[in-house]
């Protein structure tokens, strides 16, 4: 979960993830020789192929003319945050779930491709408007974002728990105490597995083992070989792992601390936000935006509703 204070970064897990052939041909497959954390050879993720989106004309008619006339949708993301936004095998190559939405956004608009370029996550904002059209990169709608830029949200995202398949260790998420939980290191959901076991030990209970590891994938094949009772991660972290493990990892519990994510646009440009909002609206009710996440696991985390800067709880 991507925060103004805490940063999941997934970095080089995205490598041990995920190798990716290249995200235009047809269909899209992406690649895993990691096994996934499930002990499988190999773990094939095919992306929704956005090529079957038609043109919204009165969408596309939104669309400012510099926009029109270069044809392309710039989107700024740091790429290194998956199944958001990460890279391809060839460590260039931006891929992800975040990346086929903006190509999506692209063919509702009428414009050619989405071209999405890595850049470090705090000079995204500021370069809207600039070098960048949009900014899809995994952002938290937050108070203090709307104030530099305006949000059109689509996905929430939150964090859960994952167990081996069966749940072999009877863990239970309302009840983690004296449990032994793997996080990936430095992450919002570190953090939080810290202070519930600090709470565990006040209330006379046993502490949780927090077991930090600097890969995803690995504290993944942990969980499944038995190492650890379960794992704590975002929500579409979670599905992502469940997707590509083929089964060997569930989802147990509920999504909780979820939050919107959002779109960023240029607070100046109300023509794009515009276009943007109505064509994110449009993936969600044709179906579209959910086919896209699913490939990755996180078709839970879809939103219904397009809201520009939503208001935060």
């Amino acid at each position: 979960m991507r925060k103004l204070t805490t940063v999941s970064v997934i970095a080089a897990a995205a490598f041990a993830l995920v190798g990716c052939s290249d995200p235009q041909s047809t269909p899209t497959a992406q690649q895993s020789d990691s096994a996934a954390a499930s002990g499988n050879t190999k773990t094939a993720i095919t992306s929704f192929d956005v090529s079957t989106i038609p043109t919204v004309d009165e969408i596309a008619a939104l669309v400012p003319q510099a926009i029109k006339e270069r044809n392309i949708l710039r989107n700024g993301a740091s790429t290194d945050y998956a199944p958001g936004e990460f890279r391809a095998e060839d460590g260039q190559t931006p891929v992800g779930y975040d990346i086929d939405i903006v190509k999506a956004l692209a063919r509702v608009m009428g414009l050619s491709d989405g071209v999405t370029t890595h850049a470090e996550f705090p000079t995204i904002l500021p370069a809207l408007g600039t070098k960048f059209d949009v900014a899809a990169s995994s952002f938290t709608i937050t108070d203090e974002r709307i104030q530099q830029a305006h949000m059109i949200s689509y996905v929430n995202v939150g964090s859960a728990f994952a167990v081996a398949k069966g749940n072999p260790k009877k863990f239970d998420p309302t009840n983690v105490c004296g449990s032994t939980i793997g996080v990936q290191n430095g992450t919002f959901q570190h953090e939080y597995a810290q202070e519930l076991s600090k709470k565990c030990v006040t209330e006379g209970k046993k502490e949780i083992k927090v077991m930090p590891l600097d890969l995803q994938t690995d504290v993944a094949t942990k969980v499944v070989g038995g190492q650890y009772d379960a794992t704590f991660a975002d929500s579409t972290v979670v599905g992502y792992s469940i997707e590509l493990s083929q089964g060997a990892l569930e989802q147990v519990g509920d999504v909780i601390e979820a939050l919107p994510q959002g779109i960023a646009v240029a607070q100046n440009d109300e023509a794009l936000t515009q276009a943007v909002q109505k064509a994110m609206q449009y993936l969600m009710d044709k179906g579209y935006l959910t086919k896209i996440l699913a490939a990755y696991g996180a078709q839970n985390a879809a939103l219904s509703n397009a809201e520009v800067d939503p208001v935060q709880q």
